[in-house]
């Protein structure tokens, strides 16, 4: 599994090698940028678990960049968190929340919690990055004859194509278990996020977890003597 990205906005040098100097326990990608420019630069090539934005800025601003962000269809689901050092009240923090920001931090930030909430949208990124791989194998496994799926009078040729090939069997058992290994980890972030009561990294973790119930019912249907294989086998 690769690493993950995570992008650092902020037109301070010092104030970037203070975040590498926090996160760096994480052992992950960490990525600068020093403009709202420059962050959007770097998001039109390479993919990112969160960015860590920060608000005051000269020319283009936190808040400006985020908009910028959240209008791209690339980007608009990476995580923002917004780090700044003046604190305006109420109505500085929902315009922040307004521009997409998923948390909201002044300055001077514990360390502590600030690499505890970057690591759970890193898990949450990781867990996703290893879904999208089991889809990725199934769809191969399905078309890996080079011929398609051939219709028959169940209805679903990919499943029955898929369940009748020589060593069927045993590649969706793999599938299976590398799905179960993800499945457990998700539960496991799950529980972990309960306790933290973080709502925009519940909502992320439930996304996951509903994508993981469709990909679990996928495969469930391919099961020789189950689901859509099953009708496909019985007409």
């Amino acid at each position: 599994m690769q690493k993950a990205k995570i992008l650092l906005v902020d037109d301070r040098p010092e104030n970037l090698l203070a975040l590498e100097a926090i996160l760096s326990a994480l052992d992950q990608t960490l990525v600068r940028a020093s403009s709202g420019e420059e962050a959007l630069k770097a998001l039109l090539t390479d993919d990112f678990a969160v960015i860590l934005l920060d608000v005051q800025m000269p020319g283009m601003d936190g808040f400006e960049t985020a908009a910028h962000i959240k209008r791209r269809e690339r980007t608009r689901d990476i995580p923002i968190i917004f780090l700044t050092a003046i604190n305006h009240g109420p109505h500085h923090t929902f315009r922040g929340y307004a521009a997409g920001a998923v948390d909201y931090i002044s300055k001077p930030f514990d360390p502590w919690v600030l690499r505890a909430k970057v690591s759970v949208f890193v898990e949450l990124y990781m867990k996703n990055c290893q879904l999208k791989e089991q889809a990725a194998l199934l769809r191969l496994q399905l078309g890996a004859d080079g011929s398609g799926p051939r219709r028959s009078n169940g209805g679903n040729a990919a499943a029955d194509d898929l369940t009748r090939r020589p060593g069927a069997s045993g590649v969706l058992a793999e599938l299976s278990a590398r799905l179960a290994a993800v499945e457990e980890q998700a539960e496991a972030l799950t529980k972990q996020l309960d306790e933290n009561a973080d709502p925009a990294a519940l909502a992320t973790a439930t996304h996951l977890e509903r994508k993981l119930s469709g990909l679990r019912r996928a495969l469930d249907a391919l099961e020789p003597g189950t689901g859509t294989a099953a009708a496909g086998s019985s007409n």
